[in-house]
């Protein structure tokens, strides 16, 4: 039997100090407390990919019980956001530039023809009711504050998708979008520029929608899209 040096099991990471002004949102359930905490953590970066983390370190972390955190990072291991590892917690995964280019090309598929078929459906004052989400995204974007932004651009994009009427597409573009929000290739993350730039073209797409300039509301939709095929 060949001599060698056993291979270590991960070693479970302590809990990231949560970045100034940080909270855990207002849900009607502390799992749901938890699960929407843990989704600002991953956008903000506080949880790095391929670390592991123990559900009793992120419990005393929210001041809960283990079971809410192990219920919440069971669900985002069934989004793809971690990965069980047996006894030791969740690793959080790691993402490639295939994995975002795949990401942002079923987004393409499902958004983009969705937004072109509401833009011919719906009146200017429609669009004009989704102004004060895209403002809270630039708005977030501006404090460079990633969790922030992750948040404000999933409600834009809910609210856009939702006008369809299609329950369940809103729920699938909705979690690919959450998807492109975690950390990409080697923890890297979008710096403040990129995140107003993006925050820039959800102003742009709805003054395209508004003036019914249906060309230009696809393109700027579709390369909006495509831009998170690319990693931060």
């Amino acid at each position: 039997m060949e001599q060698g040096t056993a291979e270590q099991p991960p070693r479970a990471r302590a809990w990231v100090p949560a970045q100034p002004g940080s909270a855990v949102p207002r849900r009607h359930s502390v799992r749901g407390q938890v699960l929407a905490a843990l989704r600002q953590a991953l956008a903000g970066g506080e949880l790095l990919p391929g670390e592991v983390y123990s559900a009793p370190a992120l419990a005393e972390r929210y001041g809960v019980s283990a079971t809410p955190v192990r219920e919440a990072m069971q669900q985002l291991a069934g989004e793809g956001a971690v990965e069980v590892v047996p006894n030791r917690g969740f690793r959080v995964a790691e993402r490639s530039p295939r994995d975002l280019a795949e990401l942002a090309e079923v987004r393409a598929m499902l958004e983009v023809p969705a937004i072109v078929r509401l833009a011919r459906a719906l009146p200017p004052e429609r669009w004009e009711e989704l102004r004060p989400l895209a403002a809270a995204g630039v708005a977030a974007a501006a404090r460079g504050d990633r969790a922030g932004y992750a948040e404000a651009d999933h409600s834009f994009h809910h609210a856009m998708i939702s006008l369809t009427g299609n329950r369940r597409l809103t729920e699938v573009t909705g979690d690919l979008l959450r998807r492109t929000h975690w950390a990409g290739p080697g923890g890297l993350r979008r710096r403040t520029a990129e995140l107003l730039a993006d925050a820039s073209e959800h102003t742009a797409l709805l003054d395209a929608l508004i003036a019914q300039e249906y060309a230009v509301a696809e393109r700027i939709a579709r390369e909006h899209v495509s831009a998170a095929r690319h990693p931060h």
